[in-house]
């Protein structure tokens, strides 16, 4: 432009030479109006007119979410700014607050592009108002600050119902714990499976974290954590539901969630059954059945092979007859019993009859045989559903026709074991928990069922029109 306005001065000199005329002068405006808006002069380029001054090009927040104004929103969900040019993310991360009313709450802020994120570290309070402020510390890559604090507002949705752990086994502050105790916590809601790992729930012995592995149950709303090795008698430990720990909708805890407990000093582990724990009947030289036995789980023998009544008898499992894997079983059997025989940690005497009482869990001794008769035996658990019964006797057990073992406070046949020094015989219509191990022979009258396994050593089986379960585990 300033080269055309300077041929045409050229141009009007020459002509009012030519007719003798005086030129006048222009001056040369070098703040044209058009000049500036055609050659991208001061206003685009920050000179003078365009600038101003730092205000002219100062840094602003074109967009927020939340918007400002908003209701309903989600309190976990993350507050963001768009600028209208880059920034420097190292003044972002004290100029971008969040505060319920005079409470500033805790957060990350990260940069990307041109928006600014803030998450806070756990969720927001349900139908509250939240303020987000950017103060003029936050700068442009140029180091141009917002002109005035930006400020905007929300409030979150008021029918938020964030996770909580409602119950836990053991409880807090529980004594006695058993040392093969898996650990439990149970949730108001359903969570999400991907949030509930070894990561947001931790067991700790003091300053050393247990090695376990975790699980979920979206059934009951409960994770467990199985400890990879028995925990340490008369120990106390502490369990956390951290706040990682979130739901469906992605809420997470509001706060992290311990308790405690101690293990007992005579608590006992189970009697591990090797391959014997998949049958429900195996003996060493037969297993007979007459009427219509229903057995749940293998059946098996070894060193005989002979099995009988099984057709009229229902077998719901596999059926081997002096094949390696019965073999199998009565040597991992044999071991069990041995096991169970050899157990010495804090024995309670009993002889004689149980019936009528109530045992809690640990490891009862009689040096003759035992009997429950004249009432039933009540094993109590108190409520820990991993606590284990272990029965050692030098003779026989028996139970007379009608009488049963009742199990409550959380307790579970199959952490219940009978180690028998020769022969188990249950009478008719009676009803039995655990599992038994029986050096020689096992004999179930007319009617009589068993929750547990009938495991013979060295000798028969003999049933007659039985139930027999082989237990969860």
């Amino acid at each position: 432009m300033r080269s055309l306005k300077t041929g045409v001065l050229f141009l009007l000199f020459s002509l009012m030479t030519a007719c003798g005329q005086q030129l006048v002068e222009f001056p040369d405006d070098t703040n044209d109006p058009g000049d500036d808006a055609g050659s991208g002069g001061d206003a685009g380029s920050g000179g003078d007119a365009g600038s101003g001054g730092d205000a002219g090009i100062s840094p602003t927040v074109v967009s927020t979410r939340p918007a400002n104004a908003a209701t309903s929103v989600a309190v976990n969900a993350p507050i963001t700014a768009t600028f209208s040019t880059e920034m420097n993310p190292a003044t972002l991360s004290t100029a971008f607050t969040l505060r319920q009313d005079a409470t500033f709450v805790a957060g990350d802020v990260a940069y990307l592009g041109t928006t600014a994120t803030l998450t806070p570290k756990g969720n927001l309070a349900p139908g509250s108002v939240f303020t987000a402020t950017i103060s003029t510390a936050s700068k442009d890559l140029e180091g141009h600050a917002l002109a005035t604090d930006y400020t905007w507002s929300f409030t979150t949705d008021a029918h938020i119902i964030s996770p909580t752990v409602i119950a836990s086994s053991p409880v807090n502050a529980a004594t006695n714990v058993s040392t093969n105790k898996r650990i439990m916590a149970t949730f108001n809601k359903g969570m999400n499976p991907a949030t509930i790992t070894t990561s947001t729930f931790t067991v700790y012995q003091g300053a050393t974290a247990v090695a376990g592995a975790v699980t979920w149950s979206a059934a009951t709303n409960e994770a467990t954590f199985t400890p990879t090795l028995p925990l340490e008698l008369s120990q106390t430990y502490t369990a956390t539901i951290s706040t990682g720990a979130q739901d469906a909708a992605g809420s997470s805890l509001a706060t992290n969630h311990d308790w405690s407990f101690t293990t007992g000093a005579c608590s006992q582990l189970p009697v591990e059954l090797g391959s014997a724990g998949n049958f429900a009947v195996m003996a060493g030289s037969t297993v007979t059945s007459t009427g219509q036995t229903s057995v749940t789980g293998d059946l098996g023998v070894s060193s005989g092979t002979a099995i009988t009544g099984f057709p009229p008898g229902k077998l719901i499992g596999a059926k081997h007859a002096g094949d390696p894997t019965a073999a199998q079983g009565i040597a991992d059997l044999t071991a069990a019993y041995n096991n169970a025989a050899g157990r010495s940690l804090c024995p309670v005497t009993v002889a004689g009859n149980l019936g009528g009482q109530t045992l809690t869990p640990g490891l009862y001794k009689s040096t003759s045989s035992l009997a429950i008769s004249e009432g039933d035996l009540t094993l109590d658990a108190k409520g820990d559903g991993d606590a284990v019964f272990i029965f050692q006797m030098a003779s026989t057990l028996t139970t007379t026709a009608g009488r049963q073992v009742v199990l409550t406070g959380g307790a579970r046949s199959t952490n219940i074991f009978w180690q028998v020094g020769t022969s188990a015989t249950f009478g008719t219509t009676s009803s039995f928990q655990g599992t038994v191990m029986a050096d020689q022979a096992i004999t179930l009258n007319t009617g009589a069922t068993l929750n547990g396994r009938a495991l013979a050593r060295i000798g028969a089986v003999a049933l007659d029109d039985n139930t027999i379960v082989k237990p969860a585990p």
